[in-house]
């Protein structure tokens, strides 16, 4: 059930140097298709990135509260805030408002000086690190390609396109994703984001 309250679909994958993310770009009110060119994929600091899946509002809020965190630190400290830390925030935050909760499930990727993480967090506050994730009502048809393509050794590129078909067989399927995929790459560099079609896919 959790799943289905919150109607996208977005999944990321952790390779040697990069963590890449993915979502789709439709927002829905019920049955209605509220807008079709949403950015799912918020940039919360220079080497992090996080994914929404859920109701928009909590989501912007979160993600806002997370580049105000991470700019302090940076300030406070001198250094960047490790994903580890980021993801642990969220976590407690949700946690602490679980009798109220934040309606949200989200992804937090990037890489820092320990290398490449990505964080699975629910809107209760539990948190995981895992090497692939997925989130929202079309995970069921995404993580079956995820697990069927992902492999560690994996190229940027090569992960781009195994996010796409992942996503794309969410679309085909799910009536609350839809129109096209938007994918990032987190390197030591930055984040880069871009959109690529929906594929047609033979399911």
């Amino acid at each position: 059930m959790k799943a289905l309250t919150t109607g996208t679909t977005t999944a990321g994958v952790v390779l040697k140097d990069a963590v890449v993310l993915a979502a789709d770009k439709r927002a829905t009110a019920g049955a209605y298709i509220a807008h079709k060119k949403v950015r799912k994929i918020l940039v919360v600091d220079d080497h992090i990135a996080v994914t929404t899946a859920g109701l928009v509002a909590d989501n912007q809020m979160l993600a806002s509260l997370l580049r105000n965190v991470a700019k302090q630190y940076r300030i406070s400290h001198g250094v960047p805030i490790s994903v580890k830390a980021l993801a642990s925030y969220l976590g407690l935050l949700l946690n602490a408002y679980k009798y109220y909760p934040f309606i949200v499930q989200m992804l937090v990727g990037g890489v820092d000086e320990t290398g490449p993480h990505l964080y699975q967090v629910e809107w209760f506050g539990d948190h995981i690190e895992e090497k692939y994730a997925v989130t929202g009502s079309g995970s069921y048809m995404a993580i079956a390609v995820l697990e069927q393509g992902y492999r560690p050794d994996m190229s940027i590129e090569e992960a781009k396109e195994l996010l796409q078909r992942a996503v794309s067989a969410s679309i085909a399927r799910d009536a609350f994703s839809g129109e096209a995929v938007d994918i990032a790459v987190i390197t030591a560099e930055g984040v880069t984001i871009e959109t690529r079609p929906a594929l047609r896919l033979s399911l």
